[in-house]
């Protein structure tokens, strides 16, 4: 789960357990949380008003579907979730989204997704379009490039999802991924509580595979940004040198989550980009699955990368991005899942070397 403070400070992750135990549910109102007794089951989430689901306004389109409002969905129970196409978070509960969507919408349940940008190349609507055919989502989407609906919510996570009954009201909302048969059956409350017509009240059957596949139980590796504004754990000597062309020396033996830079870069906030061939990246991880955001230079020329695992082609613990060679190509801007361990996890040295210039690599994330 990620949070966004405000509109300009970024925060790289906040209540970061949530990542790999499970999302943080929650409610408004004056009751302390419920304290958790080993060895007893969670109680099931409880339902309070929490005030009038806000405005849809001030998007800057719509995919799938016409323009929404709380009045044209007067009478409808409502999921709002906050994503972004790039957040590995965002990306793992789609599948459950998607079934929801599909299963509950004769019993009056209507799925949207508000896409609310994290980087620069995620406001721009081509690429949101692009990311929605391809993650095949078709329940509608706002595209919400300038935070008007995000911060009309007083929303700060991706994900975020928000639950209204039929009367337009916030009845609930909850940060972060899991937890789906309790949100399941909350879409089920909602529903019966003006009647709702028939619907399968059997937990929905998901089975996620590639990037959407629901993380693993040993992730020691956190989030980590390449871009000099939210960067940790940087190894290679000497530092960043900001905004300007540097050659740097891959950190000979990096300890557990540290990363560096092998040959001519240029850092800036958001991005690091190599500024001719053989620009390399190493990282020392702890998980089954390491993803990357990348991005194709500017002027759209497809970039080919090569990656290694240890020191030797990663075979068959590619990602669904490489091949068993380790070789691929950045067509696009985007998440690239780059290593999917089939075997037992232990500290494992990435490295990735572009073979053409011009790349973006924005952020590190693992599952």
């Amino acid at each position: 789960m990620k949070n966004l403070s405000s509109f300009d400070a970024w925060i790289s992750c906040a209540l970061c357990v949530a990542l790999i135990m499970g999302g943080v549910m929650t409610t408004t109102g004056s009751e302390p949380p419920t304290d958790r007794t080993a060895g007893l089951p969670e109680p099931e989430p409880r339902l309070f008003d929490e005030g009038p689901m806000p405005e849809l306004n001030g998007s800057n389109g719509w995919l799938n579907s016409e323009p929404l409002n709380r009045k044209s969905l007067q009478g409808k129970v409502v999921l709002v979730n906050f994503w972004t196409y790039t957040c590995i978070n965002s990306l793992r509960p789609q599948p459950y989204l998607k079934s929801w969507a599909a299963k509950y919408k004769e019993a009056g349940l209507v799925v949207i997704g508000v896409h609310t940008p994290e980087f620069s190349f995620e406001r721009e609507r081509p690429n949101v379009e692009t990311a929605v055919r391809n993650l095949h989502v078709t329940y509608p989407v706002a595209i919400d490039s300038n935070y008007t609906i995000w911060r009309a919510f007083h929303n700060e996570y991706w994900p975020a999802q928000y639950f209204i009954d039929r009367k337009g009201r916030i009845r609930y909302r909850h940060f972060g991924e899991d937890d789906y048969a309790d949100l399941e059956r909350l879409i089920q409350k909602l529903l019966m509580e003006d009647g709702a017509a028939a619907f399968d009240a059997m937990p929905s059957s998901v089975s996620a595979e590639g990037i959407e596949a629901a993380h693993s139980s040993d992730v020691q590796s956190p989030e980590t940004y390449l871009g000099y504004r939210q960067a940790e754990h940087f190894a290679s000597r000497g530092g960043f040198a900001r905004d300007t062309q540097k050659t740097y020396i891959l950190p000979a033996r990096p300890s557990l989550n540290q990363w560096g830079l092998g040959g001519s870069w240029k850092v800036g906030e958001e991005s690091a980009v190599p500024q001719g061939e053989g620009g390399k990246i190493v990282f020392r991880f702890h998980a089954r699955d390491l993803h990357l955001v990348l991005a194709p230079a500017k002027d759209g020329k497809p970039v080919r990368f090569k990656v290694s695992m240890d020191g030797m082609t990663p075979g068959e613990n590619s990602g669904g991005d490489v091949a068993p060679d380790g070789s691929g190509e950045i067509r696009e801007p985007r998440l690239y899942q780059l290593i999917r361990q089939k075997g037992p996890i232990h500290d494992r040295t990435f490295e990735i070397e572009f073979l053409d210039p011009g790349a973006h690599a924005l952020d590190f994330t693992f599952g």
